[in-house]
């Protein structure tokens, strides 16, 4: 049933007296928590709407593809951007950010201070500052305002390298009802043993995959402290091995069934707090 029409028959039932079944009840009433996986070929966009109507983004992908991301948001009618999260500074995530932001008013913006700057990373800065945006600090311990959800970072709990990029990704954790999301950016091995050893919150349903599948990351030592149901990798045309073989063995052994963006396309997670629906 439609929600509109779900409305018309409670409020009918609430004037007239007439009893309405409560699977119609519970159908109307429940919100739900939608996580998109955008295709942005090798790179990563997530998009979150949250249960109370908040609208979340991490990452848009390479430049150039800031323009994807911004026309499948506005088809999704979004008008502006509660929280924006830029995981790290690689392009491949934030490149596309910049676009965003010249075309979707974002309210709040969250970074990881991470010491290495790339030339995609000065454009990010640049843009914010031209729209008077404060970059707040993106590491593990920081919450999100996010009505009925508990979201926080729970990673980088320690400070990296300059060339250490990877390992300098916010982490975030997304809680809503039983429904749980664990988003990686692209830490590695390092910083995901950091995490375990840190205790930090990491048991999830729902896990996406870092950097595009590299066996760089996603061990088997994370992989059996989330315990994901469900792996999204975010992937492209590419001439790095992405997915590994390796990575994709190790979810398979863990029981998680794989979604791919460069099979599936864009991948939307539906959660009504409870269990999950997967498509498009």
């Amino acid at each position: 049933m439609k929600k509109g029409f779900l409305k018309v028959l409670l409020v009918f039932g609430l004037v007239t007296g007439l009893a309405i079944p409560s699977s119609i009840q519970t159908e109307a009433a429940a919100p739900s928590i939608k996580v998109h996986f955008i295709d942005v070929g090798q790179g990563d966009a997530i998009y979150i709407k949250a249960p109370s109507g908040e609208d979340i983004l991490i990452d848009a992908g390479n430049k150039g593809k800031g323009k994807t991301v911004v026309n499948y948001l506005k088809k999704q009618k979004v008008k502006d951007i509660e929280i924006m999260i830029a995981s790290h500074p690689d392009a491949d995530n934030i490149g596309g950010l910049p676009e965003v932001m010249n075309s979707i008013k974002v309210k709040s913006l969250y970074a990881p201070k991470s010491t290495n700057t790339t030339a995609a990373y000065k454009n990010f800065v640049n843009t914010a500052k031209k729209k008077k945006l404060t970059i707040r600090n993106a590491k593990a311990g920081v919450k999100l305002p996010i009505k009925g959800v508990t979201a926080q970072f729970v990673g980088p709990v320690k400070s990296y390298g300059k060339t250490d990029r990877n390992n300098w990704s916010a982490v975030l954790h997304v809680a809503y009802k039983k429904n749980t999301f664990l988003f990686t950016g692209d830490a590695q091995a390092k910083a995901e043993k950091d995490m375990i050893n840190a205790k930090k919150k990491l048991r999830a349903d729902v896990l996406k995959i870092s950097t595009q599948g590299s066996k760089a990351a996603t061990s088997s030592t994370f992989v059996n402290a989330v315990k994901p149901k469900y792996a999204i990798i975010s992937v492209g045309k590419n001439s790095y091995d992405h997915p590994n073989s390796q990575t994709v063995k190790t979810l398979t052994k863990a029981k998680a069934k794989v979604y791919r963006t460069d099979k599936n396309k864009t991948i939307v997670v539906t959660g009504n707090g409870s269990s999950y629906k997967i498509g498009k």
